[in-house]
């Protein structure tokens, strides 16, 4: 099949991300692909059908990517396009499990795995097996708020009991869930918790990545979720050496969002590049356990870097969400520190650049240790030098709890040479 300029996407995974399966495209390198994404974690966590915990688009293929390459990912924009959401802290039900909700949900009256439901009303139980009629839900809000955007999707306000049943009633339309999407609606739960909050619009994409070598559950394609598959009871469980074979797409780092680069690794042929769970704002860390998951167009152009061997993301931020210490150097900053180099002898300064570096693990410290490793192994430096780098020129920064980290620093400009970054850093810091 000839590769695409663009490629177009409206369909949408199981829940799983599976190099078995067909992928779309092929999409050239150097071309784009457009998703009309479906909302993530809530909505998804509702539908039991589903067998991921999220709802993420059907992977594209790009062409000429292989396994030990990297896609070079642009995003050029995210547009929410959701009116309304919900979100809130999570609550598993009981017997609703083979022991994961986001994976294995069962009908706790007729015992069928991952059932087909449909919408009876608003409210948790609303949502109703197919087969048996009986709510099925896995998760309930503890606490959970609904939340509308104004036009220009600006701000957000929180709604009272009145007006979130009043959009359960239509949760779809309100929600502007793509027509491929099976999801029920998160706002079918009419969480109304905390009204009157107003909070701004920041946009970012929380899953964003390329498919794994063997079959995940999408939300689990991570260290931290990841961890739940070890020894699992249902048909994904994984050892640790197969937990390897992940991509760390699923991030949730508020840095991901449009005038972003994003670098991913090749582990299957044509990388298979998805897209979902578009966030409308989130603090670091994602605290609550979610955040407010829409519906949203994303624009994303592609490029294929040649043997640069990374097993996770790096990630160049906007000029504005890199941290301070990792920011480039200004004219006048360097002037100042050539001054001094040379009061003490010294004939120059190092050239540099931002750079980065995701790291997972089942919790913050292993998310770290794995960041930490990984930068040391793309720039061939110990560990113990990235430390000291991230520390006096740079960050390390909570993407999300439990355990999902940025590993900030600059590197030097040969090093990003030798990888064939330093033209990336240049066009995205405009050095």
């Amino acid at each position: 099949m000839n590769a695409k300029q663009t490629v177009m996407v409206n369909e949408f995974t199981n829940g799983v991300l599976d190099p078995g399966e067909p992928m779309l495209g092929p999409v050239r390198d150097g071309g784009r692909i457009v998703v009309n994404t479906a909302a993530g974690c809530w909505g998804p966590m509702l539908t039991p059908e589903l067998k991921g915990g999220h709802e993420v688009s059907k992977p594209v293929y790009v062409e000429g990517a292989e396994p030990g390459d990297a896609i070079v990912i642009r995003i050029e924009s995210v547009r929410v396009t959701s009116d309304v959401t919900s979100s809130g802290n999570d609550h598993p039900i009981e017997g609703r499990a083979n022991g994961d909700g986001f994976v294995a949900g069962v009908c706790p009256v007729c015992g069928m795995e991952n059932p087909p439901t449909h919408i009876e009303g608003i409210g948790v139980d609303a949502i109703r097996c197919n087969k048996c009629g009986s709510p099925c839900s896995p998760f309930e809000f503890t606490k959970g708020y609904t939340i509308a955007f104004d036009e220009k999707k600006q701000i957000g306000v929180t709604l009272n009991q009145e007006a979130a049943e009043k959009v359960a009633a239509d949760g779809r339309h309100y929600m502007q869930t793509p027509d491929g999407s099976i999801q029920n609606p998160v706002v079918t739960l009419a969480g109304h918790d905390m009204p009157g909050v107003a909070a701004r619009l920041r946009p970012f994409i929380g899953q964003l990545g390329t498919t794994p070598k063997r079959p995940f559950p999408d939300s689990h394609n991570a260290g931290d979720f990841g961890a739940f598959l070890l020894g699992a009871p249902h048909a994904y469980g994984m050892t640790e050496e197969e937990l390897k074979d992940k991509t760390d797409g699923h991030m949730d780092i508020n840095k991901v969002r449009e005038g972003a680069i994003l670098l991913c690794p090749v582990k299957v042929p044509g990388g298979g590049v998805y897209v979902g769970d578009v966030h409308a704002q989130q603090g670091e860390g994602e605290i609550a356990g979610h955040t407010t998951d829409v519906s949203a167009v994303v624009v994303l152009q592609v490029q294929v870097l040649k043997g640069l061997g990374i097993d996770g993301p790096v990630l160049l931020p906007r000029l504005e969400d890199v941290p301070y210490l990792a920011r480039p150097l200004t004219m006048e900053e360097k002037a100042i520190a050539l001054r001094e180099a040379e009061k003490w002898g010294q004939t120059g300064i190092e050239e540099s650049a931002p750079v980065t570096v995701v790291g997972t693990g089942a919790n913050l410290n292993l998310a770290i240790d794995n960041g930490l490793t990984r930068a040391a192994d793309l720039f061939d430096m110990t560990v113990p030098e990235v430390m000291n780098r991230a520390t006096i020129t740079g960050a390390i920064e909570i993407g999300r709890a439990p355990g999902v980290v940025t590993v900030s620093l600059r590197v030097p400009a040969e090093k990003l040479k030798a990888k064939g970054l330093w033209g990336l850093a240049r066009e995205q810091y405009g050095m």
